[in-house]
């Protein structure tokens, strides 16, 4: 397959920590593009490597600008570029989103493929409700905009998914048990590696627990739904903008209905005044 592949996108998923979790389809790709676009060259060039394949790098991270951008597209226009992450699949709270958007406007063939991403795994492992969830990113830095946040967020009827980093997990815990009392925490880390780990419990529970024993690595956090009597009055406006974050007026309406039941067509012209 190699150098055989149609010019255009192809966005390639890694490994989040075992590098045998790189796909057969994922390693054929990297072999039949011209470039790869990566957020850290010495990563990528890493996993490059390892799978015994030599092409050239060209970084593309949140710092990217419009020229770095338009240099990916017109390569993209005659030849095969691969875009990744550091780890998992690109995208998913990493850069990539303007990349795509535009290549899609100008008719550049986008493909992707699908593998490892931390998100969906550690839902797998938490033995928490997974018929619905909501990936919100991660949590802001700053105590009030993490408060607001969590606040904004308490009456989804679904499993909230968050990014952590172990030095903030003690802040995002503790900001879990003020705003949203009583609901179980699931913290998976290390995920894929010798160590990985997925712990639940309340977040008291959990911090003092990683206070005696302090985390290391990437964190997935995870919130249990609110309990029945809990949901009350959905708040659709907030649901909205959570999901406006991340997405278009229509996928934003379409996930809303999918959680609340309402009529999508209602919550488009919602999501059209918010926007």
């Amino acid at each position: 397959m190699e150098h055989t592949l149609s010019s255009g996108l192809y966005i390639v998923a890694t490994p989040i920590g075992n590098l045998g979790d790189i796909t057969f389809r994922a390693v054929e790709v990297l072999k039949g593009v011209s470039a790869v676009a990566c957020e850290d060259t010495r990563i990528t060039g890493k996993l490059l490597h390892h799978l015994g394949i030599k092409r050239k790098m060209v970084r593309y991270d949140d710092h990217a600008g419009e020229g770095d951008r338009e240099r990916l597209l017109a390569l993209m226009e005659s030849e095969a570029v691969a875009l990744v992450s550091d780890a998992g699949t690109p995208l998913i709270s990493d850069p990539g989103y303007r990349l795509v958007k535009i290549a899609r406007e100008r008719g550049i063939p986008v493909t992707s493929l699908p593998g490892a991403n931390a998100a969906v795994m550690a839902m797998t492992l938490s033995g928490l409700p997974n018929d619905r969830f909501l990936f919100a990113g991660f949590l802001p830095n700053k105590a009030k905009a993490r408060e607001t946040v969590l606040s904004d967020l308490s009456k989804v009827p679904a499993t909230l998914i968050f990014y952590e980093t172990a030095p903030r997990l003690e802040d995002a815990l503790t900001a879990i048990a003020s705003v949203l009392p009583g609901r179980e925490v699931a913290v998976a880390r290390e995920l894929t590696k010798k160590f990985e780990e997925c712990r639940s419990g309340t977040p008291e529970d959990l911090i003092a627990h990683y206070a005696a024993h302090p985390p290391k690595g990437e964190i997935v956090l995870l919130i249990a739904p609110p309990g029945e009597e809990s949901i009350g009055e959905v708040d659709v406006d907030a649901l909205l903008r959570a999901e406006l974050a991340l997405a278009k007026p229509s996928q934003a309406a379409a996930s809303v209905a999918k959680l609340t039941g309402l009529d999508r067509k209602v919550l488009y012209a919602r999501a059209m005044e918010l926007k």
